[in-house]
């Protein structure tokens, strides 16, 4: 799906919403909430409105996208609050589908080997975005790295990994930050690799695009950014209730472009059920 042809599909999409929202009776309903939400999403969600706007109900877009509760955006409220009823376990972490973590590791591994040696990417020290309980950093990142540094926003996940999980490992682990990606700021010419795994999926357009941009700032030399995540088959899709969106390959890849990277490879996750939406893995820097 090009990008042209992307545009051309969802050309109607601007009509679409301004004739729904002409069917509203209260003209100062009308006007000032659709100016509002389209305000919004052409900043927040600007390489996936269109298809926001094309495939998701306006009283379900709306809340998700422009409102406030306890003075933070409703979008990254919902995701803490759906995280709270997640157990810290792999379990917890992969949902229904723990017995493909192992083969998303392999997979995670041998990506990983491309990027990372003599001419490449250092082994002093990676950062872990979205670590949760530290499944990645265990099976993928701490046999490569001399040392680790690990980022979620759910400090029940960073306790159980510190004191559980990450066994002798934890011994490994320089900093922990319990903080929301969206907020983050790395230091500069600090990291040999940066992951992120199913976690851009959860950030707006225009945070995801300003985290990249820090982060790119934070590489050591030849250092590189891994993104790991689910990507839509066709557009877009918002799910209001873990906040998560997922995008098409090609929405993802302009924003990272956006964001001024460059990407070195992408690659399909193999061995996964027809039923999960397709994983897919980018190198950048």
């Amino acid at each position: 799906m090009s990008e042209s042809t992307s545009i051309m599909e969802f050309s109607g999409t601007h009509q679409a919403f301004c004739d729904r929202w002409a069917k509203t009776d209260d003209n100062m309903c009308r006007h000032s909430m659709s100016f509002h939400l389209h305000n919004t999403l052409r900043q927040e969600f600007f390489a996936s409105y269109l298809y926001l706007l094309e495939k998701t109900p306006l009283v379900k877009l709306y809340p998700v996208t422009c409102e406030y509760i306890k003075g933070e955006k409703q979008f990254y409220y919902r995701a803490q609050n759906f995280y709270k009823g997640v157990p810290a376990s792999e379990e917890g972490m992969m949902g229904d589908f723990v017995a493909i973590s192992e083969v998303d590791l392999e997979g995670s591994r041998q990506f990983l080997k491309k990027f990372v040696g003599p001419g490449k990417a250092g082994t002093k020290r990676a950062l872990d975005c979205g670590c949760g309980i530290g499944r990645v950093s265990k099976g993928v990142l701490f046999p490569v790295f001399e040392t680790m540094e690990m980022l979620d926003m759910m400090e029940d996940f960073i306790l159980h990994a510190h004191e559980c999980y990450l066994g002798d490992y934890a011994d490994r682990v320089e900093t922990y930050y319990v903080y929301n990606l969206q907020d983050f700021i790395p230091l500069p010419d600090r990291y040999d690799v940066i992951w992120m795994q199913w976690v851009a999926c959860h950030l707006t357009d225009k945070d995801l695009m300003e985290f990249l941009r820090r982060a790119k700032e934070s590489l050591r030399p030849n250092g590189v950014i891994i993104m790991k995540d689910n990507m839509a088959r066709q557009g877009c899709r918002l799910d209001p209730v873990d906040s998560s969106i997922i995008r098409h390959l090609d929405i993802m890849k302009s924003i990272i472009q956006k964001a001024g990277l460059t990407i070195l490879d992408t690659e399909k996750q193999e061995g996964f059920p027809e039923i999960i939406v397709p994983v897919w893995m980018i190198a950048m820097h």
